[in-house]
């Protein structure tokens, strides 16, 4: 579950392999684009680092992450489950 810290959510997560961690991005990628709203997002082999703002609310966070923070929890449990 996503964690808000400094006018964020955030999350960590990992895999078996960057193969795993790249169809996850790629995942999370679809859903992004449905919902017009895209995270600033890192990647090292197998691990992978999510932070949520709204940059037009003056970066805080609003429905629009708290709405795609459920969607990436639903992926990446579906995912790993």
């Amino acid at each position: 579950m996503c964690k808000e810290t400094e006018d964020k959510l955030t999350r960590s997560f990992e895999f078996k392999d960057f193969r795993a961690a790249m169809a996850f991005m790629n995942k999370v990628a679809d859903v992004a684009e449905e919902l017009n709203h895209h995270p600033w997002w890192s990647n090292v082999y197998n691990k992978v680092e999510i932070e949520l703002t709204t940059h037009d609310a003056g970066n805080t966070v609003t429905d629009k992450d708290v709405e795609l923070a459920r969607r990436i929890d639903q992926l990446y449990d579906e995912l790993m489950f």
